[in-house]
């Protein structure tokens, strides 16, 4: 896959991340949308050290599911950090 199909791999899983977890998140699209994209060579690795998969192609199941599970984790541990230095 070539950096601009895994550019907007990333972008997509972002958002669809966004929508699945519940509740306003800390900051807006744009970041989400940059989180995603950290997500999914996240989930790209994980991927690839714990299943011995990688993100083969825009179109293949496997790629989906791991740039969404990695944007998923991703944007938790950003709102779980985020959300203690707010509160201070």
């Amino acid at each position: 896959m070539g950096f601009f199909g895994f550019l907007l791999l990333g972008l997509i899983a972002g958002a669809i991340a966004k929508l699945i977890l519940p509740g306003k998140g800390p900051g807006g699209w744009i970041l989400t949308l940059v989180l995603g994209v950290i997500g999914a060579i996240v989930g790209g690795w994980l991927g690839s050290v714990l299943f011995d998969v990688d993100l083969e192609g825009f179109f293949s199941i496997q790629s989906w599911l791991l740039a969404i599970g990695g944007s998923i984790v991703v944007l938790l541990i950003y709102g779980l950090i985020v959300g203690r230095s707010a509160k201070k």
